[in-house]
């Protein structure tokens, strides 16, 4: 485990919950922010009419967010202070489960070796904010059924579920700050 893990803490849940708003928020008070790996590989391989997207080859986008999840977690080792990540890598699994692909050992083991803080930020589904967009295909369905794959995983590799509030931005950053500043 790294010695940074008790101070990165992860937000996780379904599509379109408000987590990469809530970010960009903490991002903008100087909090050390690691982007989510799934939009940012959609958009690389977008660009490039590459495989490697969950509507093409999902193992192969699995393993893309792998990696970029793993070079985020080494990187964010070197910031001070809190550091927030929109996903971990145990999403990783989570998304493997929901597609019923198996988890293959080296994920398993990236998730048992990489840890994060032990309380985990999960944004609920949230009916009145979810849209799509080019990157978001999911129908509300999925999103729903994407919410509680990522509350298994957590759960069953010893996580801790923060709930995060059905409120406006504001609201939300003081309570992760709040949550964030007790577990120090």
């Amino acid at each position: 485990m790294s010695a940074a893990a008790h101070r990165f803490f992860v937000l996780t849940g379904g599509p379109g919950a408000g987590k990469s708003t809530l970010l960009a928020a903490l991002s903008a008070r100087g909090f050390a922010v690691a982007p989510e790996a799934g939009r940012a590989v959609i958009r690389r391989q977008a660009q490039i009419d590459g495989t490697a997207l969950p509507w093409r080859d999902r193992l192969a986008f699995a393993e893309a967010m792998l990696a970029q999840d793993m070079r985020a977690y080494q990187e964010m080792a070197a910031a001070d202070g809190p550091v927030f990540f929109d996903r971990g890598i145990p999403d990783v699994a989570g998304y493997l489960t929901l597609c019923g692909l198996p988890v293959p050992a080296h994920v398993a083991r990236a998730c048992a070796e990489l840890r994060y803080a032990s309380r985990v930020f999960i944004a609920p589904p949230w009916r009145e904010i979810y849209a799509n967009d080019a990157e978001r295909r999911q129908d509300w369905g999925e999103a729903v059924r994407t919410h509680a794959a990522m509350a298994r995983i957590y759960a069953d590799l010893g996580y801790g579920l923060l709930a995060l509030p059905h409120a406006d931005v504001e609201a939300r950053v003081r309570f992760v700050l709040s949550h964030a500043a007790s577990a120090a």
